[in-house]
């Protein structure tokens, strides 16, 4: 799932100085599970931010709305934007870029998007995955180097681990090699250890700038 933070209020504040009438739009599915974005944390910002301005002497007309999924346009299509100056999106990154392609006003982030991973706990999220577009899970273990090795390493670790195998970046953080080969041990599958990865191709990765995946099979 996309983890998300909010943004602080007066960041939000600051983006909003100019309007006057805004549609808050938040998203009920990643950002809503990581208490970021759903329908809860879009109306509890709209009002702190009335308030706000109010306190100020500025007051600010805010409608609310929450959808499935910011990221597709059968969710986006029933909203409407009539007479706002500006939306403000609540859903990750994806949502922002959708919502500013299919309305003709500005959308503000309301968020600040962090990264892909799992629930360790409840209030706790991991980055498990960089969508590197080149996964090689299946001879580490399950454990991605790219995301948990520091220098996303591809081969091995290098000698800057602790004896207790940590990082040495000082984090705390379990050195990734270490942890894959014990995985592998405990898998049986240590031979695995001994591919060695080419250089990595950076080209497919998020980095090397937008991407568009297509699927002949499925598109309409």
């Amino acid at each position: 799932m996309i983890v998300a933070d909010q943004k602080p209020i007066n960041e939000i504040l600051g983006m909003l100085e100019r309007y006057d009438k805004v549609l808050f739009v938040g998203c009920q599915t990643c950002v809503a599970v990581c208490m970021a974005g759903g329908e809860k944390e879009t109306g509890v910002l709209a009002s702190l931010v009335r308030l706000a301005r109010q306190k100020a002497g500025q007051p600010i007309e805010i409608d609310e709305a929450a959808i499935q999924r910011q990221c597709e346009e059968e969710f986006i299509e029933p909203l409407e934007a009539d007479g706002y100056q500006a939306i403000l999106s609540l859903g990750c990154g994806v949502g922002v870029n959708k919502l500013a392609d299919h309305f003709g006003i500005p959308v503000l982030p309301g968020l600040n998007t962090g990264f892909m991973g799992h629930i360790e706990e409840h209030g706790v999220w991991a980055e498990t995955c960089a969508g590197c577009g080149d996964c090689v899970l299946h001879r580490t273990g399950g454990i991605c180097p790219v995301v948990r090795c520091a220098k996303s390493l591809m081969n091995g670790p290098c000698g800057g681990y602790t004896d207790d195998g940590l990082c040495e970046s000082g984090t705390g953080a379990p050195c990734a090699w270490i942890a894959i080969y014990k995985r592998l041990k405990e898998l049986g599958l240590l031979e695995s250890m001994t591919e060695t990865s080419p250089p990595k191709d950076w080209s497919k990765d998020r980095f090397s700038g937008p991407r568009t995946r297509v699927r002949e099979d499925v598109r309409l």
